[in-house]
């Protein structure tokens, strides 16, 4: 039987606090709990108080207060409340709300950890506080504060101190912080135990170190399968780089059978976490297409995700899908916005293309010069980079006159850092911008480029395989080789020259109408003319095991747009043919 408020004042404190805290836990009377400990709370009892700020931050009988809940924890911990003491700097740690006024009483409510700012510099006092009164996870916890913490507040003598106080009283945090340092300082089998010590006790971030000792053979030797086994552990207990390391293990089936499906699940959580290199494997992966065909839209996505937390290489990724118009609408301004910011991260490769584009007509004469004038001082001073695009003035004559030789001599400087630089060297021995054809050095440089897997010079050397115009002859398997290769990599003269081969007709065993089919409608969908063409013509005749009469129309259209002559003459036929049928 409930006791009457009236008859309370006659129940002892202790009793009362007894009969709120029962009251706070059962689901349809909390709210009645919570209102009969902030009666105690206001009359002074520092247990109650602490409770309540706990309700208010716990959402318990009560909707969430920020604010509140950290007056009424604040009031417990002034006047010695240890457990309010560790809470408060736990709340501390976690962080205030994104954008929290501590001058405004707001409410806040689904206040998730990643909209939080921490405030080290707050928890350390309540940490330090409830450490001195004995409370052996807040020793742990102050060792963490030293350790991590800013330039002002960071330790490393007090961290290690605590960290053994907190370990030595069974603190699993304790022992984690400790293995973590001496793994940092002075590795031995010491560091590993205590990591396991920490592990058994279901930490996740000591898996995800014990990952690290057996994936770089730190005191033990490199163990594949264990570190597979800690990192999955460690990311199924939340740690997001440990959720990074087992989708690369899974996609590689290091230590654990290879697995594409899980890779991608586990990398995908780490990416939508935050880790970046997460987000520029699922691009790559979505450009190479796992086991299936490219998804370039896909691709665009996570690269896009991984250059906005600073991925350089994934800002040059996403530069290229816009140059090509691989899914993604063509746009060379934004092609030259990311390869810029991919420069700027330091990305080498992404300078030499941001030049590349800004020299095929972005911005006037006069910044064209500067342009020139910027890439000389700097290829004098060395850089490899600025002596590639000093080679593109040249040859063009951007900025300066023209002149394909002095251009040879400063691409010649580059290639020794810069593919790009080879495969210019490639097209300039083979006869362009006037000069004097060299087909072994042509074949010399463009192999160099199409060796360090650059999809132009892959595509510019399967064409001469194909040809047998060049001093290598004729060899279609390597061919399809180097043509399947730029296509994997969105080169979309690669997927029209791989559909070219596998639908027949060239000297290779592997011949796939229907793959063929697929490729060529991958280029046709950027805009490619001859695979347009293409295309129709598998659709007209069900080469690729389809007959869709309107399909090869449209792509007969397309690729008249495109200004390839047979399409025309393509369409003709066909609605002639459409014409006879209906009749």
């Amino acid at each position: 039987m409930a006791i009457s408020p009236r008859l309370n004042m006659f129940v002892p404190k202790p009793r009362r606090l007894q009969n709120a805290i029962a009251l706070l836990e059962e689901d349809d009377r909390a709210v009645e709990g919570f209102s009969r400990l902030a009666t105690l709370a206001a009359e002074g009892m520092v247990e109650a108080q602490y409770r309540v700020g706990r309700a208010y931050l716990e959402a318990r009988g009560t909707p969430y207060q920020f604010r509140e809940g950290e007056r009424w924890l604040r009031r417990a911990a002034e006047v010695g409340h240890v457990e309010a003491q560790y809470f408060l700097a736990i709340l501390y740690l976690i962080g205030y709300p994104k954008g929290f006024d501590p001058a405004r009483d707001d409410v806040y409510s689904g206040v998730s950890m990643e909209e939080r700012v921490p405030d080290l510099a707050g928890a350390l006092p309540w940490a330090l506080k409830a450490a001195e009164a004995g409370h052996v996870e807040a020793a742990g916890l102050l060792g963490y504060i030293y350790s991590s913490g800013p330039h002002d507040i960071k330790d490393e003598q007090k961290a290690l101190k605590w960290y053994k106080i907190a370990n030595e009283k069974g603190s699993p945090q304790g022992s984690l912080g400790l293995g973590i340092a001496r793994l940092q300082t002075s590795p031995d089998k010491t560091a590993i135990r205590l990591l396991r010590k920490a592990a058994d006790a279901g930490l996740p971030t000591a898996y995800f170190y014990l990952g690290w000792v057996y994936e770089l053979g730190i005191i033990e030797p490199s163990d594949d399968g264990r570190a597979a086994r800690n990192f999955h552990k460690a990311a199924e207990g939340g740690v997001t780089a440990a959720a990074l390391r087992y989708g690369v293990y899974l996609l590689h089936g290091r230590g654990v059978e290879k697995d594409l499906f899980q890779a991608e699940t586990w990398l995908r959580r780490a990416a939508l976490k935050g880790e970046a290199e997460a987000a520029a494997i699922l691009g790559d992966l979505n450009i190479r297409g796992f086991d299936h065909a490219p998804n370039f839209e896909d691709a665009g996505g996570w690269y896009r995700l991984a250059a906005e937390m600073g991925h350089a290489a994934a800002a040059r990724g996403l530069a290229l899908l816009y140059l090509t118009g691989s899914g993604v609408e063509r746009d060379l301004d934004l092609a030259a916005q990311w390869f810029h910011t991919a420069a700027e991260m330091g990305d080498s490769v992404a300078s030499a293309d941001f030049g590349n584009l800004a020299l095929i007509g972005v911005g006037s004469e006069s910044q064209k010069s500067d342009l020139f004038k910027r890439f000389m001082t700097e290829a004098e001073d060395g850089s490899l980079v600025a002596a590639f695009n000093l080679g593109v003035c040249l040859a063009r004559g951007v900025g300066t006159e023209e002149n394909p030789q002095a251009a040879i001599q400063w691409f010649k400087v580059a290639a020794k850092g810069v593919v790009n630089a080879q495969y210019w060297l490639g097209r300039l021995y083979g006869g362009e911008f006037g000069v004097e054809p060299d087909p072994a050095a042509s074949v010399e440089w463009l192999e160099k480029a199409a060796d360090a897997e650059m999809p132009e010079a892959q595509v510019a050397l399967a064409q001469l395989l194909v040809t047998g115009t060049s001093v290598l002859g004729e060899d279609h398997p390597r061919a399809l080789k180097l043509y399947r290769s730029a296509a994997q990599r969105g080169n979309v003269d690669g997927m029209f020259g791989l559909g070219a081969m596998l639908g027949g007709g060239h000297h290779v065993e592997e011949q796939n109408r229907a793959e063929a089919q697929s490729w060529f409608r991958l280029a046709a969908e950027r805009g490619h003319g001859l695979a347009q063409l293409m295309l129709g013509r598998y659709l007209e005749r069900g080469l690729g095991g389809e007959v869709n009469l309107a399909g090869a129309q449209l792509w007969y259209e397309r690729a008249e747009k495109s200004g390839v002559p047979e399409a025309s003459q393509a369409l003709i036929a066909l609605n002639k043919s459409m014409v006879v049928d209906a009749g």
